[in-house]
């Protein structure tokens, strides 16, 4: 009764779901629907198979392109929307699959089924947002990830203790089935046991046959002095479980760096800016700020500094990953004109402004207007 329900309604996932998405929601009702959690329950026995086709296409990216463009016809005889020509290898494998396998035939790959044997587990990814002052001295975190691992009850094997898995019956052990039409022999991973070589007859309670739950992990991480924004750091054997006491994959974190208040980065070279006041950056003066290091950076600016003018701080940036050497610091000035002045201050100015001479000790106005007069005689002439 399920065999044409839509295979996302029946898995009760969007249809663009993430593999992890459709591994997560496989596994509940799995689980939900298994027959040894129904016994005598024919609508549940045929929904878990109906769960387990469409978990067997969904999870295939091949198969599921086929099936999200031509629905369940992609796996019937003459379906797959190529012109009707019936499928000789069977209603199992869309077009797509086939004619993959037969070109593996002849390049020699023998076909792209799996091999007989547990599974390696998923990679899976992680993102990690890391500030400036720990990406430069490195820290160690505590970290906590949802991941399938390995049942403690069965201990990996999918079978309830004491039962055992037997040969596939349909493989006879190999993992895959050939099919022969003409001269063409293509060998496909077994619809019966997935590729494992092994069924299980009395499986596990817990995992229902999997080998393997989903339980929150915690672990410590090392994050390196010099991590970058996209820095990805692999710690093997910390993915996924393989199914039934498959070997496990990696976790991949991807780090993200929280954006600073006044730390800007470029690689392993530090940028701040840095207000300054017109009076100190006309006579001269120093600037004093902590460096990421926290110990003060400190420059000296002469005098007739102009505003956006840098200055390089040699081996105070961030340090390279892997420990090869450290970066620069650049420290721009930006002028800051007061606001708020009182009246000697003003007084001040005035007479500052009476005796400057017009633009003669200020050489980028000086040229801007030499600039514009020189425009302003050719347009006139």
């Amino acid at each position: 009764m399920y065999t044409e329900m839509d295979y996302y309604e029946l898995l009760e996932v969007e249809r663009g779901c993430d593999e992890g998405a459709l591994k997560t929601a496989y596994r509940k009702l799995a689980m939900r629907w298994h027959p040894d959690r129904n016994p005598g329950d024919s609508e549940a026995e045929s929904r878990f198979k109906a769960i387990n086709e469409a978990y067997d296409v969904l999870k295939d990216p091949q198969k599921r392109a086929a099936y999200d463009r031509f629905g369940h016809a992609a796996f019937r005889n003459g379906g797959g929307g190529a012109g009707g020509g019936g499928n000789p290898f069977g209603d199992s494998a869309p077009f797509s699959d086939i004619f993959s396998d037969i070109f593996d035939q002849f390049m020699g790959g023998g076909g792209r089924g799996r091999r007989a044997g547990p599974q390696r587990g998923a990679d899976i990814r992680h993102d990690l947002q890391v500030s400036f002052e720990d990406a430069f001295h490195g820290i160690e975190m505590d970290l906590a990830v949802d991941v399938a691992v390995s049942c403690d009850h069965c201990a990996g094997t999918g079978a309830k203790p004491g039962a055992r898995a037997q040969n596939c019956g349909t493989c006879g052990g190999r993992g895959q089935v050939r099919m022969q039409n003409g001269m063409f022999i293509v060998e496909r991973t077994c619809p019966s046991c997935h590729g494992s070589g092994s069924v299980i007859s009395d499986p596990c309670e817990h995992c229902g046959g999997e080998g393997r739950v989903e339980r929150r992990k915690s672990l410590k991480v090392k994050i390196p002095p010099g991590v970058d924004d996209g820095t990805r750091i692999r710690l093997a054997g910390e993915g996924e479980a393989g199914p039934r006491g498959g070997e496990a994959g990696d976790l991949y974190l991807f780090i993200h760096m929280k954006p600073h208040a006044i730390w800007k980065r470029d690689g392993t070279t530090l940028f701040a800016q840095v207000p300054m006041s017109f009076v100190d950056a006309a006579l001269g003066g120093d600037i004093s700020i902590p460096g990421i290091d926290r110990k003060p950076v400190d420059v000296k600016v002469p005098a007739g500094t102009q505003t956006g003018r840098q200055f390089r701080v040699r081996g105070r940036g961030m340090p390279a990953l892997n420990g090869h050497g450290v970066g620069d610091l650049v420290v721009q000035v930006e002028l800051e004109t007061p606001t708020k002045l009182n009246a000697r201050q003003k007084e001040l100015l005035e007479e500052f402004r009476g005796t400057a001479g017009g633009s003669e000790g200020c050489p980028r106005s000086k040229g801007f207007w030499d600039r514009l007069k020189g425009a302003w005689d050719e347009l006139t002439d």
